[in-house]
């Protein structure tokens, strides 16, 4: 998931719709901008009306209404700025990406400015509460002000700002260079043996008749899993992993010593430190003890996968086991050979079942059983034709809940994963619906299961955000501790793997052919396969984070050379993976662990479901009690509040040891 923007957003009164009305879409249309200049002027207009506000609020006395005041000006802030953030990621004509970027460094500006106002901050700790949900609303403002440097002696506040600034310019800086390089690799169509066609048949070739593939997904990935050429893997796998170049490397190290002297600041050795203080995992000490148990089970069963994937190699390519190494550009092949030899799993089969479009609409159906939330498609023009609009109704009342944009297909200029941006989220007190953007890169020609998997990931932040009813929008959606918010969609993942759940399928399609019953048991069971390797990557993943925020702030790719040396299969020289790891130069820093943590307490949520995937009343009690509440109630009292006890890793590491 891409993290919502850093601040929290709401606005107007929602269109009032009836029940039997035909749905339109809830709140304001998405801003439309014929060009560059249009961005800047209504950058202008949103910034000047920002700074009235701000001192409107500084004027409001500390009463029991200060709370809401200051969430209105949230609710402002999300509206005119929030869709920038989106802008800057998916429009297709780069001067407004640009113009975009450009206006959203001067809302950084402004939001470091605000976070050091001392009026305001004043203020924050005068308010009396009212309840629980004022409380942690006061809290968190209060602990977001202190976090900005206005506790910080007079001397200090300006260079807290300037590092503030300067990290998200780098940070953006950062995603610009892997979003807008058109990287293409040229390959001959004998080197694609083993590649479905349908991934590079199309594709435009150079003057010497070879393919040239980018890095998208839907096309790196295939080449990576099918090509029986491991000149052709090395060739793609290389490119992917110097993503970014020499140059984000010299930006994520900038970044780190920034982030170190910031914690110094505050009296802190390191950001980490720093910024765990506030999570879930409470300290640096704790994500490290959590990682190192983690790692404990992981090993074993790391080096099992890895020798059964050398066995394989050695078969395949007809030598003897000893003088067969496997690289880190043979685990995806090798791993899919394995699969569909000895499961007989084939991802690429799945593709006739599961057509994108439908895809979509099985995703949203199965958001509707489980949780009693309806998605009609609306006529909308947004920021590329292709990108579709839907309102959100609930069920039960035909209320209006939400907007959801959907951009499906990948295009040069995109934003190249999967992400949600919660850009607009609800408020109950303004009767104010939230809006998301949906943004993943999906094969035209169909999904695989994991591709399905990955798309109803997604959704789950998209009704994170769509489902919220916190009284205040800076409480909203995806507004909770960095380390739970991966939790609520990787939960839904186990989802696709349920028989139940993929005959909805038929009620989207009727025309798709349904899988067959056989295909999804040998999935279930081929789908942990080189799981100790996968996991194993994602625990180097957050272990680097930690390291990279750690007191010395140590160079990104000597870091990175030495930890992922120190693994299995090694470090490959003349690769910078980090220079790619954008998560790290935005909102993850030291949170990457987050992914992990997540984990287990979304497997712990999933026992709930066990034995009712679409069951509406364990589905209501969860959108009720767990992702409506956003973060205007801590994350483990959610969790506690929906499954009637204290949360446990008991079912993530049953999961792991299997």
């Amino acid at each position: 998931m891409r993290p919502s923007t850093s601040f929290a957003l709401a606005m107007a009164l929602c269109a009032a719709v009836s029940a039997t009305a035909a749905p339109v879409l809830p709140g304001p249309k998405f801003p439309q901008f014929a060009d560059d200049k249009a961005v800047a002027a209504a950058c202008d207009r949103g910034l000047a009306g920002a700074t009235r506000r701000v001192r409107a609020l500084e004027r409001h006395a500390p009463d029991a209404r200060w709370a809401a005041a200051s969430d209105d000006l949230n609710a402002y802030l999300e509206d005119v700025a929030g869709p920038l953030y989106v802008l800057e990621n998916v429009h297709p004509d780069k001067a407004i990406r640009s113009a975009a970027e450009k206006c959203t460094l001067r809302w950084q500006d402004f939001f470091s400015t605000m976070g050091q106002n001392e009026k305001l901050y004043a203020a924050a700790k005068k308010v009396k509460p009212r309840d629980a949900i004022d409380r942690e609303y006061l809290r968190v403002t209060i602990d977001g002000f202190e976090d900005s440097g206005v506790g910080l002696p007079a001397d200090k506040r300006p260079r807290a700002k300037q590092i503030n600034d300067r990290i998200n310019e780098l940070g953006q800086q950062f995603d610009r260079n892997i979003r807008d390089k058109e990287t293409q690799i040229a390959f001959t169509v004998e080197e694609l043996a083993g590649v479905p066609e349908n991934v590079w048949k199309d594709k435009p070739r150079d003057g010497e008749g070879r393919v040239l593939l980018g890095l998208d997904y839907p096309t790196y990935l295939p080449v990576l899993e099918r090509a029986e050429s491991a000149a052709a893997r090395e060739r793609i796998w290389r490119a992917k992993s110097n993503e970014g170049g020499d140059e984000n490397l010299k930006l994520l190290g900038e970044i780190a010593q920034l982030r170190r002297e910031y914690a110094e600041l505050f009296g802190f050795k390191s950001y980490a430190d720093f910024t765990l203080r506030r999570r879930m995992a409470e300290s640096t000490a704790n994500t490290q003890r959590f990682l190192d148990e983690v790692k404990s089970v992981l090993t074993e069963r790391e080096l099992r996968d890895l020798a059964e994937l050398r066995d394989a190699k050695a078969k395949h390519v007809a030598q003897p086991v000893e003088s067969v190494r496997v690289e880190r550009w043979d685990v995806p092949f090798y791993t899919e050979l394995v699969r569909r030899e000895r499961y007989d799993v084939n991802q690429d089969a799945f593709r006739a079942h599961f057509p994108p479009e439908e895809s979509l609409q099985f995703v949203l159906k199965i958001a509707e059983k489980m949780l009693g939330v309806r998605y009609t498609r609306v006529p909308a023009k947004l920021w590329h034709p292709e990108v579709q609009a839907y309102a959100a109704t609930d069920v039960a009342t035909g209320k209006p809940l939400a907007a959801l944009y959907v951009d499906l297909y990948p295009r040069d200029g995109k934003y190249n994963h999967a992400a949600v941006w919660s850009f607009r989220n609800g408020s109950t007190r303004l009767k104010r619906s939230p809006q998301a953007a949906f943004v993943v890169n999906m094969d035209r020609k169909g999904l695989s299961l994991e591709e399905l998997e990955t798309l109803l990931h997604e959704l789950g932040h998209a009704l994170h955000n769509n489902l919220s009813a916190t009284r205040y929008s800076a409480q909203a959606g995806t507004s909770v501790l960095r380390d739970f918010v991966e939790a609520p969609s990787q939960m839904l993942e186990d989802w696709v793997y349920d028989k139940e759940v993929l005959k909805l399928f038929a009620t989207v399609c009727p025309s798709c052919k349904p899988v067959p019953d056989e295909m999804i048991d040998k999935a279930v069971v081929a789908r942990d396969y080189t799981k100790g390797i996968r996991y194993a990557r994602q625990h180097l993943y957050a272990s680097f984070d930690l390291a990279l925020h750690a007191a010395d702030a140590p160079a990104p790719m000597g870091l990175w050379a030495r930890m992922e040396g120190a693994t299995p299969l090694g470090h490959v020289p003349d690769t910078r993976f980090p220079a790619g790891f954008s998560h790290l130069a935005g909102g993850y820093a030291a949170g990457y662990y987050g992914y992990l943590w997540s984990l287990v307490v979304a497997l712990d949520l999933r026992t709930a479901f066990e034995d009712a995937r679409l069951d509406p009343q364990v589905g209501m009690g969860y959108r009720k009690q767990v992702i409506a509440q956003g973060g205007q109630r801590p994350p483990k009292q959610l969790v506690r509040d929906f499954l009637g006890r204290e949360t446990n890793s008991k079912a993530f590491f049953d999961w792991l040891r299997e």
